[in-house]
């Protein structure tokens, strides 16, 4: 046994033996002080991530709580009244008149005639503060023919306000009004930058829909550069923002508290909001508001052309396919245009630099132009590229601009002869020439041209295509031209001066 215990082999068995209790015992110990890495760890780690959300969730909730301390009180209501008088049948008369008399013959008119009130909703927002004058911008739509306005301002502690009309705009749907108030806590609206506005930014829009004072909603520009009424030359920004009746005339803000858009207008079916609302850029009325202030109206520039897209045919024959700008169909004699070599048939590419997507973006350009001040505009003329620089005039109003129709040239578009218009006209399969569309009051249209009369020659040319048109009518040294058109099946002539 002595033997044994002193052995090599019992030594190393006995080291082998300790070796693994110790190592038992070391994973024993280590274990025993490990983090539970069970459920808990894992709802800790989870509890984390959900505590960052709601802080961005708060944090969202404390800037449109920002945003909405700052400009509602720049947004007032306001109130119109529209005073009519409609006379009344009377209801004496015959056949007691013949028996009694008129007795009230002297009071006819009083009695017979009665006053009617039609009262108004819409919102506003203070834009300028000049001493004791304050200053509204709205829409002309929200006070256009009051006879009365009342502005209440946001906390409605004090009396409300009676304002008076300082300029309308119809083709924007603008219309500024001013109040008298020596109140120096009046707050004025920070104008921001609509051009930077992006689709999906988020706004809030602020305003007195269905007399609800103060009404903040919020949702994203959901589009910009929608199209509205065909006069009104605004490129609206879409809101899905909820915007109702009394909304008109109300601010659309920005996160920084900025006014961006001036709400106007909502598509729907219901007559409520369906989540499509439309709002007036701040870039469209800045100029708007001084020009109010300092002339009573918008003072806008003036080109002396008549403008739209082109038609899906006009532009392949044009060969326009493609291509982004306004088709000039016709220039005002003695306008800006005629004075510095715009003809009809042109097809404006850009204007000072920047680019035409559409007519009505070259119309809000040539309007925000100044008179008297140079415009460089690049056209696409017979296939060429030209450059020309115009000096704009003023636009006179819209009734004396109807009255200078006779002066358009040529006063009539053109478009192909295709199989549905000789289908509808009854027309040679083998018709050529040109189907007419001819302006009011136009030149064209008191020599005796008109609208669906085919155009087949000018000066005795045989007209094929839209281009030969525009090349004949634009050559400078024919003062006479001779149009010669079919029109139910008879050949006629007709003679007109430039």
């Amino acid at each position: 046994m002595k033997r044994i215990m002193h052995s090599k082999k019992f030594f190393l068995f006995n080291l082998v033996t300790v070796g693994i209790i110790i190592g038992f015992s070391l994973a024993l110990v280590s274990f025993a002080c490990t983090p539970n890495l069970t459920k808990s760890s894992v709802y800790a780690q989870d509890t984390g991530t959900d505590t960052d959300t709601v802080m961005s969730l708060e944090d969202m909730q404390l800037s449109f709580r920002q945003v909405a301390n700052q400009v509602l009180p720049v947004v007032v209501e306001i109130t119109t009244v529209d005073i009519t008088k409609q006379t009344l049948p009377d209801t004496y008369g015959w056949p007691w008149d013949f028996f009694f008399g008129n007795q009230g013959q002297e009071n006819e008119k009083e009695q017979q005639e009665r006053e009617f009130r039609n009262e108004g909703l819409g919102s506003g927002v203070i834009v300028q503060k000049e001493g004791s004058k304050v200053y509204v911008l709205t829409n002309n739509h929200v006070v256009q023919g009051a006879d009365e306005i009342t502005v209440f301002l946001y906390d409605k502690n004090e009396e409300p306000y009676s304002a008076e009309i300082v300029g309308t705009d119809e083709r924007r749907d603008l219309a500024l009004i001013a109040f008298e108030s020596d109140d120096p806590d009046i707050q004025v609206a920070r104008l921001g930058d609509s051009d930077a506005l992006q689709v999906g930014d988020w706004v809030l829009a602020i305003g007195n829909p269905y007399g609800y004072v103060s009404t903040v909603t919020a949702g994203i520009v959901s589009a910009k550069g929608r199209r509205g009424a065909d006069e009104n030359i605004n490129d609206f920004i879409q809101t899905d923002a909820a915007i109702n009746q009394g909304n008109s005339g109300g601010a659309l803000v920005n996160l920084r508290g900025e006014v961006v858009g001036i709400n106007t207008w909502i598509a729907t079916p219901t007559g409520v909001n369906i989540g499509l609302g439309f709002a007036i850029p701040i870039n469209n009325a800045k100029k708007a508001i001084d020009d109010f202030i300092r002339y009573g109206e918008v003072e806008y520039g003036w080109l002396g052309v008549t403008i739209g897209d082109p038609s899906v045919d006009l532009a392949k024959e044009m060969s326009l396919a493609g291509k982004k700008g306004a088709f000039i169909f016709n220039i005002y004699s003695g306008s800006p245009a005629d004075k510095y070599g715009l003809l009809p048939g042109d097809y404006v590419l850009s204007l000072n630099g920047e680019k035409i997507s559409d007519y009505m973006h070259l119309s809000r350009l040539v309007g925000n132009l100044s008179p008297g001040s140079k415009a460089n505009f690049v056209v696409l003329r017979q296939k060429e590229e030209l450059s020309l620089t115009v000096e704009i005039e003023r636009r006179d109003d819209a009734e004396t601009l109807a009255n200078q129709y006779k002066n358009l040239w040529p006063g009539i578009t053109v478009s192909p002869v295709t199989d549905e218009i000789r289908s509808r006209l009854e027309l040679d399969a083998k018709q050529h020439g040109l189907v007419l569309s001819v302006s009011d009051n136009s030149k064209a249209q008191i020599a005796g041209m008109r609208t669906l009369d085919i155009l087949t020659a000018i000066n005795g040319t045989k007209v094929d295509n839209v281009l030969d048109f525009y090349r004949l009518i634009n050559d400078k040294d024919s003062k006479k031209l001779t149009f010669s058109f079919l029109r139910e099946g008879v050949e006629l002539e007709i003679g007109i001066l430039r």
